[in-house]
Formats: structure tokens, sequence, C-alpha cells
């Protein structure tokens, strides 16, 4: 399955989030252009502060971080809905990895280096 150009869509209930337009496949990671939706102004923040955290390798803050996202917003890939994602928005980047089964680190979402993974990370 090719990524490049492929529209994942991220949604809180019915409310758009926003939309990225995958650029870039790097195994587990796939990178690209956010372009955000209406529900995003309530949830940046969420995502500015697992970024932080991520940066910062506090990856139990993280963990807990995370999980709010993960409670709040959920992600379309091109084929449909995915069971589980890590993803970073940072202005009008985002690079993310997913899953269609439940991700089996014990870790949590950010498994220790997975969250730490930036858009340089490449």
């Amino acid at each position: 399955m090719g990524f490049e150009g492929g529209v994942w869509r991220l949604v809180r209930r019915e409310e758009p989030v926003g939309e990225i337009v995958v650029e870039e496949a790097d195994f587990p990671w796939l990178h690209g252009r956010f372009v955000p939706g209406t529900a995003f102004p309530a949830v940046q923040p969420l995502f500015a502060r697992s970024l932080a955290l991520s940066e910062a390798e506090d990856w139990e803050a993280f963990d807990d971080a995370y999980d709010e996202i993960a409670s709040t917003v959920s992600m379309l890939s091109p084929s449909g809905p995915v069971a589980e994602f890590l993803l970073h928005i940072q202005d009008d980047r985002a690079w993310f990895r997913w899953s269609d089964e439940p991700f089996e680190d014990a870790d949590g979402p950010g498994g220790g280096e997975a969250g730490s993974a930036g858009p340089s990370a490449a």
C-alpha cells in the first residue's frame, strides 16, 4: 500500500479536527502536511502539551497526556478507522504511526523512544 498522497482524517466525535496529507513514509512513521479543521482549536493544547513532554523525554507524563488525546480524537485512514495511533502535530506538520490492532507496547503510546521521533526523524 502506497502512503504518499493519502489523506488521513482526525475527528472529535463527528467534528473535523483536521486532515493529514501524507508526503513521506519512513516506516513506522508517516509524515505530512496538517490542515486544521473546525475542532482543532479545542484540542490543539493537548497536542502542544504531548509534544513538549515528548521533547523533554518525560515519558510518564507523556503517556498520561497522550491518553487524553487518544480518548478525544479518532483517526481515519484512507481505508477506514484505525485502532490506535501515535500522532504529533506542530504548526502545519504532522507525523504519526498507526495500527489496525492496539499497540502491544506495555509502556503506553509513547513507548519510550517512539514518542521522541520528531519532524526531523527521517
